[in-house]
């Protein structure tokens, strides 16, 4: 049964047969065959079948919810078990916004320190995305905004307020100042996050708040491709403080404080409302509280 919901999960996140047994380790055949014995097991229609996958019926969306819980719930149970017979061990899958990367290894590495039979993946994910992976199993937890987005029901600690500057090279016409306002922007070449990046729609609002048009000459997914090119020049690229403590300490560039209304967001570890969490998971809470509190 555990098996067969699994599979159910992937089905219900990919959207497509093929790459759900892929990820399953199966066979599409296999995976078939897997949904149509758990739908005579729950004596239901789960999925909606055409020439390919066409969405869940009512009863399978419902099903869904039930499986993330158990299937959730199975795991915890096998990690506690394993942490009481080898102690704290394991993987971690954490999915980080992009601007939070920068920082990340200052709650990593003490709790790799404190745990070192835990491994961590760190994957770079959108907002969204972290959410939506979490939801489906994917992730373990996330690090992301906190006060400006809905998260729905999630467990949260907060890790720090990200504030904002702008990253220039040190023979920039403003590298002297020592504050900016929003509205000085207006007339820079700006590089900034794609529109799918919540940092992006964030300095979005605070750019219209300042009434300056958003139009950034080059978009990127990647923190590291923004802060290449303002290093080749002349652009110009808003950062929080950890992109800046990380790239302005070179010798080329610089950062100066974005002074504005709209405050700073809250950044912080996002879990899953079940609980009890796994031994690994439930670690890492306790070094976000730790962090924070440092």
């Amino acid at each position: 049964m555990l098996d067969r919901l699994e599979m159910f999960i992937a089905l219900a996140t990919e959207r497509h047969f093929g790459r759900a047994a892929e990820r399953c380790g199966v066979t599409q055949p296999s995976l078939s065959a897997a949904i149509k014995q758990l739908e005579g097991e729950l004596g239901v229609q789960l999925v909606w079948r055409g020439s390919r996958f066409e969405g869940l019926t009512p009863e399978g969306a419902r099903v869904l919810d039930w499986a993330r819980r158990i299937v959730g719930d199975a795991r915890t149970l096998r990690e506690e078990m394993r942490a009481a017979r080898h102690g704290l061990s394991g993987n971690l899958r954490l999915g980080v916004v992009p601007t939070a990367l920068p920082m990340i290894a200052q709650l990593t590495g003490p709790y790799l320190r404190r745990h070192p039979n835990v491994k961590i993946e760190i994957l770079s994910r959108s907002s969204i995305e972290i959410l939506h992976e979490i939801d489906n199993l994917q992730l373990d937890a996330g690090v992301s905004y906190l006060d400006n987005e809905p998260l729905g029901r999630v467990v949260t600690e907060p890790l720090y307020s990200e504030k904002y500057l702008l990253l220039m090279r040190t023979d920039h016409a403003l590298a002297s100042r020592t504050a900016l306002d929003w509205a000085e922007l207006a007339t820079l070449p700006l590089c900034l996050l794609t529109q799918d990046m919540q940092n992006r729609r964030i300095i979005n609002n605070e750019l219209a708040r300042a009434e300056v048009p958003v139009a950034p000459q080059l978009e990127s997914n990647s923190v590291v491709a923004l802060v290449a090119h303002v290093q080749a020049g002349p652009w110009v690229s808003v950062v929080n403080a950890h992109t800046a403590a990380l790239f302005a300490a070179t010798p080329d560039l610089c950062a100066v404080q974005l002074q504005g209304e709209g405050g700073a967001k809250q950044v912080g570890l996002i879990a899953p409302w079940r609980e009890p969490h796994t031994p690994v998971l439930a670690a890492l809470l306790a070094e976000a509280r730790r962090f924070s509190l440092g």
